[in-house]
């Protein structure tokens, strides 16, 4: 059954400027936060647990609906993940708090959108490790990563999104989160849509690996990395790339970030294959890997015109973004002919 083209953007007046301020907010915490040190880290995922080596295989036979750009026919792409903390901070893993992933791919050919990065042959994915997120657009997002004072701010956020939302959002907040077992068993999920060509759709990664029986999570700060890392030195780890193609505004919402879009609604349509093959993080040529990624920007913007983001909060990320990058100095876009030895 071929997706719907029927969906659609809502942008509000004045939403242009509204989201300029919010990433001044943004950028704002960044520079504090960064001047109380001598390195300069991303607005939000500061905390990147590892740089990794990758390979993303789009596979034959895909649904003439899904053969767009990249996914037009069987190829692979050579590729860098980070993998990172969503936090503004460099906190301690066993605090729980968000896991993510970021997939630069190399060798991408066609125009990007984001202005200066036109002819860059790369493309980039990021994900979150859950399907939704408390906040349903921006406004409430940044109220809430913002805020620096409950006692202060609470009130003001009451006023901009009401009582109820707020105390929505507060709830999902305050629950209890299970504990990351291991990055290498998580599903990550783009928790917003892109443009697929004339369609619109969600997408996902897929682990291989899965967690065995009684699996506990570790106790050292850095234990994300250090089960990573064991687990990566051997043998590869792989991942499925599948997409949700929109079905309609009220199961499949474009612009509310806060709901996830159910596979019954939507079913899972795989892709490709993300593969990080066996390697080692802990050795010389593997720390100048990370390094070299650590210091690489992942823009949800950076990619054809035919995947363009869509939605408020995405809308608000490329700003933010631009303002993070600018600020860190990152690095120019990669051309995989990086040597790490």
């Amino acid at each position: 059954m071929t997706p719907s083209t029927q969906w659609k953007e809502n942008i509000e007046p004045g939403e242009v400027a509204r989201l300029e301020k919010y990433g001044e907010a943004i950028h704002a915490l960044q520079i504090k936060r960064d001047s109380q040190g001598s390195v300069k880290r991303r607005a939000l995922h500061a905390k990147g647990h590892m740089g990794l080596k990758a390979e993303f295989t789009v596979l034959p036979g895909l649904p003439d609906y899904a053969q767009v750009g990249i996914f037009a026919q069987p190829a692979t792409y050579q590729a860098y993940v980070r993998f990172s903390n969503g936090g503004s901070t460099v906190d301690d893993d066993r605090q729980g708090g968000t896991r993510a992933v970021a997939v630069k791919l190399l060798g991408v050919g066609g125009k990007k959108i984001i202005p200066g990065l036109e002819n860059a042959s790369t493309q980039d994915f990021l994900l979150i490790g859950a399907p939704a997120l408390p906040f349903k657009n921006a406004d409430e997002f940044v109220s809430f990563v913002t805020m620096a004072n409950p006692l202060f701010d609470l009130p003001k956020i009451i006023l901009k999104i009401g009582l109820g939302r707020t105390q929505a959002i507060l709830k999902i907040v305050k629950s209890p989160k299970p504990p990351t077992i291991s990055l290498a068993t998580m599903r990550y999920y783009s928790a917003a849509a892109i443009q697929f060509g004339p369609y619109a759709a969600r997408y996902t990664l897929k682990p291989q690996a899965m967690d065995t029986p009684g699996a506990q999570p570790g106790q050292t700060p850095n234990y994300l990395a250090e089960d990573l890392s064991a687990r990566i030195k051997q043998g590869p780890l792989a991942f499925d790339f599948a997409v949700q193609f929109f079905v309609e505004e009220a199961q499949t919402p474009i612009e509310d970030f806060s709901v996830a879009w159910k596979e019954e609604v939507a079913p899972l349509v795989t892709l490709a294959r993300l593969t990080l093959p066996q390697q080692d993080p802990d050795s010389a040529p593997g720390r100048k890997l990370y390094e070299f990624v650590e210091k690489l920007s992942f823009d949800i913007w950076h990619a054809p015109e035919e995947f363009r983001p869509l939605g408020n909060v995405m809308r608000a990320r490329g700003v933010a973004y631009k303002a993070s990058v600018k600020e860190r100095q990152a690095l120019p876009e990669p051309d995989g002919s990086e040597k790490f030895e």
